[in-house]
């Protein structure tokens, strides 16, 4: 690893800490040469499919543009950063074990919209209307309908804290 002040090829590992969900390593670094301490993050590199464009074009799969995507679609929604990743790992996870060479971007993007579905049902209806894009306030009502009769009765979706906990109900003023 060379360093990044100095750019000195010996570096040293100092210590070493596998995340909460074990997918990486941090390791803590010091340079031999100049002595500048840095932390570098180790992931299992895996060969992801190749995504097929509507209009033919492929590309390889990007998980930055994955993320970028949950993230326009949860704009100022209260939703966890935990609980962001944790989708974004599910439909990585998901694209990987599809077992494919190649995976149409539709595909991909039914993935994330199941994922939303289950994070925030506004975030849902905001990819869905880019996704399917929607023309009119029908397609956004058929939409809304639809997650409505797919939703198991008595499970409303409750807004969440930081924290991923429901957040307090408040009795309506009569």
């Amino acid at each position: 690893m060379h360093c990044p002040y100095c750019q000195h090829t010996d570096t040293r590992v100092i210590d070493s800490r596998v995340s909460e969900d074990g997918a990486t390593i941090r390791r803590r670094r010091a340079c031999e040469a100049c002595g500048e301490r840095f932390s570098t993050l180790e992931t299992v590199e895996l060969k992801l499919p190749a995504i097929v464009k509507s209009d033919g074009r492929r590309e390889q799969f990007d998980a930055k543009k994955l993320r970028l995507g949950f993230d326009r679609a949860l704009q100022k929604r209260p939703v966890s950063e935990e609980r962001i990743e944790a989708a974004v790992r599910a439909v990585v996870h998901a694209v990987r074990m599809s077992g494919e060479r190649e995976l149409p971007s539709r595909r991909i993007g039914e993935f994330v919209m199941d994922e939303l579905r289950q994070l925030d049902h506004v975030a849902y209806v905001r990819f869905a209307s880019v996704y399917r894009s929607f023309e009119d306030v029908a397609d956004f009502r058929e939409e809304i309908e639809k997650l409505e009769r797919d939703l198991p009765a008595g499970s409303a979706q409750l807004p969440l804290l930081e924290d991923g906990s429901p957040a307090p109900v408040r009795a309506k003023k009569r």
